[in-house]
């Protein structure tokens, strides 16, 4: 009987459009929309090489060669486009806007502020911290030789053995993990939302089998059928239906769409696992707990999934980091964020702590709202069906 049931509802599912629509289509058409958006974000946002100039002549050597590694075109963290000029010429590259700024006794001449002049200033910043305590350092060992005795002083090996102490070569190196990516948030976030309209199937199965949502169920409820396996028939019968759609989003984004998750496909599968339980369990308890017709409901699934998503990032990035820094309590109740949030603790975390910290909450999430449906299911009498 349990099979027949599971069956039975795996075709009512698969033949109610607007269910596909929901849970095939749509987070196809929305992937695809965020992919045409912000595919070229990342590229246009990637800092350019900076036009600089050092004027006059007399340039501290440790200086001059840190400038000229950064400027290296051999160089892959090539940072600076540099000319060696005269202060006057110097100026007039600048009023020309042909440089961003330009170095003169190894300080810095800017015109105005922005992201390039700040960058500017701090690398320059950098290497005189670096010489200016090369030079301390230098001076400390010349002092320290003088009152050993030793007034031979080989000042080549003493200025080599200060270099290779503080590597006063300047070089910029990417730390950042490779996999992330802020435009990334908004695919997180996807994934979540469809997980969560696996409460739209859910629902569904559920008030075909309820008494006061339709004459199938009026049927059922004075039919010999236990109660307890045509539920967990139709939901299993949902889950699978959900797993499905999530499969297909993947196999889409990934193939069609180039979106890298990472490495870690074991526990993106386990979190979506997690996050689709809460969607079940979602349209579980809006189906028992609200008195309303289908289309109601439907609204009502929709409001509340897309209200979690826009608080998780999905129509800005910034809101999440809005929402954790100002009411905190609220994403964490929000399982549309503990998928997101999941997601990129697999590439910000060394450690799977906060992984599974998010993946344990949904399955507390999803069994507490399952138990409030069991509750209120059994206290459900019906006057007349």
């Amino acid at each position: 009987m349990f099979l027949h049931n599971f069956i039975y509802a795996l075709k009512i599912l698969c033949k109610n459009k607007v269910l596909i629509f929901w849970t095939f289509a749509f987070p196809i058409i929305l992937g695809t929309l965020f992919n045409l958006a912000f595919s070229n974000i990342s590229n246009s946002e990637k800092l350019d090489v900076i036009d600089i100039a050092v004027a006059g002549e007399n340039i501290n050597s440790n200086f001059k060669e840190s400038i000229d590694i950064l400027s290296n075109k051999d160089n892959s963290d090539k940072l600076f486009n540099t000319k060696y000029v005269t202060l006057n010429e110097a100026k007039k590259l600048l009023d020309d806007e042909k440089i961003v700024g330009y170095i003169y006794n190894e300080k810095i001449v800017v015109k105005k502020s922005g992201i390039e002049q700040t960058i500017f200033k701090y690398v320059v910043d950098e290497i005189n911290s670096k010489i200016n305590m090369s030079s301390s350092i230098f001076q400390a060992e010349i002092s320290k030789e003088i009152e050993n005795g030793n007034y031979n002083i080989n000042y080549e090996l003493i200025n080599k053995k200060v270099n290779d102490q503080l590597n006063t070569k300047v070089s910029l190196n990417d730390t950042s993990n490779k996999n992330l990516d802020y435009v990334m948030i908004e695919f997180y976030t996807l994934i979540a939302m469809a997980c969560l309209y696996g409460s739209l199937l859910s629902m569904t199965c559920l008030n075909n089998i309820m008494p006061n949502m339709s004459n199938e169920g009026k049927r059922l409820s004075i039919s010999k059928t236990k109660k307890v396996s045509l539920i967990l028939s139709n939901l299993c019968a949902s889950y699978l239906v959900q797993l499905v759609g999530l499969l297909i989003l993947f196999t889409y984004t990934i193939f069609a769409l180039h979106v890298n998750y990472g490495s870690n496909l074991i526990y993106i599968i386990l979190l979506s696992l997690a996050g689709s339980l809460a969607g079940l369990s979602l349209g579980v308890v809006v189906s028992i707990k609200f008195k309303v017709g289908e289309n109601a409901k439907i609204g009502i699934l929709i409001g509340i999934v897309m209200f979690w998503c826009f608080l998780s990032g999905m129509m800005g990035i910034t809101m999440k980091y809005i929402v954790d820094k100002n009411i905190p309590i609220l994403n964490k109740i929000n399982p549309a964020n503990m998928i997101t949030d999941g997601f990129y603790s697999l590439y910000y975390y060394d450690t799977l702590d906060r992984y599974l910290l998010n993946v344990i909450s949904l399955i507390v999430f999803s069994l507490l709202l399952l138990v409030i449906s069991i509750l209120n299911l059994r206290r459900q009498k019906y006057d007349s069906i």
